[in-house]
């Protein structure tokens, strides 16, 4: 039984930078059982509809733009696993799973995965996020992921509880939160605790501090399907808990 995972991912530059945060994650890693694959839900691969990749050798996609050159230059060459997505489509009722062979490994996906395992040798499969659908829909279709668990596994939801990339503050990667922010953030920690799923599926009821926090529901979509999969007898824990440029919450979840 494999554990599940929520990372906020933040910049792509973490995927060189040396902080708490990377730090945090890559010790993670060393923690956490090797899965016999990976299942990634992204916040940066959105569809109409609901796709798994399934190609043998995903390519590392740099879908950002305006970061240094060496950024570029790193790449992540996991396999992919055709096997493990048919297993995904099988899996899923709630959506008819389209195959993808152009998609390939975002940096929501593979920032992250850099620092988990370095080593780059566990399949990895994404899912993509139906980005008309609503938080109920993802809710719903993640629970249908939670056999994948048993069968050795590693289930990771990747964006952030917090993102507003139009209040950043540049100057500061450890720059003070601000006050919305963590008002936001406390939001959710509190209902994860408390295992509050209809609290979190129905964030946006809190209105503008909703819509401050996530101007676009991209980011926060990745946690409810984490969530979903949380069986009756786990608890929670948060192994990274911070935030990056006043108003990206870098917190890291792990069900288990």
């Amino acid at each position: 039984m494999m554990p599940v995972m929520f990372f906020g991912h933040g910049s792509p530059e973490n995927a060189y930078f040396y902080n708490d945060f990377t730090r945090s994650v890559s010790a993670l890693g060393k923690t956490i059982p090797a899965p016999r694959a990976i299942v990634c839900i992204s916040a940066h691969w959105l569809t109409e509809g609901t796709f798994v990749t399934g190609m043998q050798k995903p390519r590392t996609i740099h879908d950002f733009y305006g970061f240094p050159e060496k950024l570029y230059g790193i790449n992540y060459p996991a396999p992919g696993s055709p096997e493990i997505a048919r297993e995904v489509q099988k899996k899923i009722r709630r959506a008819k799973v389209g195959w993808d062979t152009k998609w390939e490994l975002d940096h929501g996906t593979w920032v992250i995965l850099r620092l988990l395992y370095p080593k780059a040798n566990i399949p990895v499969v994404q899912l993509s996020i139906d980005y008309y659908q609503p938080p109920e829909f993802h809710y719903e279709l993640g629970k249908e992921l939670a056999e994948l668990r048993r069968e050795g596994i590693l289930i990771i939801g990747s964006g952030n509880i917090v993102h507003n990339l139009g209040e950043l503050d540049f100057s500061d990667l450890d720059a003070k939160p601000f006050d919305w922010a963590k008002e936001f953030d406390g939001f959710v920690k509190k209902a994860l605790d408390k295992r509050d799923h209809r609290a979190l599926i129905n964030y946006q009821k809190l209105g503008k501090l909703a819509v401050r926090s996530h101007p676009t529901p991209d980011h926060y979509y990745p946690l409810l399907y984490a969530i979903a999969l949380q069986d009756k007898d786990e608890g929670i824990s948060y192994p990274y808990e911070g935030f990056h440029y006043g108003s990206i919450s870098m917190r890291a979840v792990k069900i288990d």
